[in-house]
């Protein structure tokens, strides 16, 4: 995961480099190539490579259920996280506090084509990016769209005014329920220089999620501009199965296991917060 020639059993994972979406890797991966049930606190008390491994050790062998592609021909749930982006949303609905920008300056000849086809491959390939939030009664859901092109909004812009442009396209409000949860727009301060702005909101996307989808699009424009196509693996599951999947999951009993551990570590009646 830290992409380390050597590590040691007294290296620190965050002196390496690591940092808390690397240390979820770290345990995803634990679960899937070691059947270790282990907690992600579990890395930050033990960074140290030869502590982790003494505590995986002493670590549940249970494993959670295993997560598999489900059908989209029924209502798709949201996950807890979802949720309370939905609730937040609901509050605010004008609110910037999460949406989550990648800003890319381009230089070099452009081939519009190419961009525009690389958006509709990656919208394609995640379902994430066609994603739209419903209410069906009392119940929400995550509806997924057909694939379709991008709308790319260009606009001229100047160096001395970019970062206000930036700005106020990134504090733009997303509609949930209409969508798209993906906005791009792409700044022309010259026939070679172009600033790409891309806005997601966080209900569909993450910090680690967008280095991806910027990764992707580079090979993506990349395969374009050579006439190829990009070979990017298969995906085996999308976020629409996690959610599934973490509800599966705490309706089994995991949820009450965890409520349970927290009472006990709280205590009796609480005070109430002003």
């Amino acid at each position: 995961v830290l992409g380390a020639e050597r590590i040691g059993l007294t290296d620190h994972f965050f002196e390496l480099g690591g940092h808390s979406l690397l240390a979820m890797q770290v345990i995803s991966r634990v679960r899937q190539l070691l059947e270790r049930e282990v907690a992600l606190r579990t890395l930050f008390e033990q960074p140290q490579l030869q502590g982790f491994v003494l505590a995986l050790q002493a670590a549940e062998g249970d494993m959670a259920p295993p997560m598999v592609a489900i059908g989209r021909d029924q209502p798709l749930a949201l996950s807890f996280a979802q949720e309370r982006q939905w609730f937040l949303w609901q509050l605010d609905p004008h609110s910037a506090a999460y949406h989550i920008p990648s800003i890319l300056r381009l230089s070099g000849q452009l081939d519009q084509q190419a961009l525009q086809g690389s958006f509709y491959a990656l919208v394609a390939r995640h379902e994430s990016l066609r994603t739209r939030i419903n209410q069906q009664d009392e119940r929400v859901v995550q509806v997924i769209r057909a694939a379709e092109p991008v709308l790319i909004t260009r606009v001229d812009a100047l160096e001395a005014t970019l970062q206000q442009q930036v700005e106020a396209e990134i504090a733009r409000p997303f509609d949930l329920q209409q969508g798209p949860l993906l906005r791009v727009t792409l700044m022309r301060l010259a026939q070679d220089l172009h600033v790409l702005v891309l806005v997601q909101h966080h209900i569909v996307s993450d910090g680690w999620s967008m280095q991806v989808v910027v990764d992707e699009l580079v090979q993506l424009y990349g395969a374009y501009r050579q006439g190829e196509v990009a070979q990017l693996p298969a995906l085996a599951l999308q976020y629409a199965d996690y959610a599934h999947w973490q509800r599966q999951w705490m309706d089994a009993g995991e949820r009450e296991r965890q409520l349970t551990y927290w009472r006990e570590l709280l205590g009796g009646e609480q005070p109430v917060l002003e």
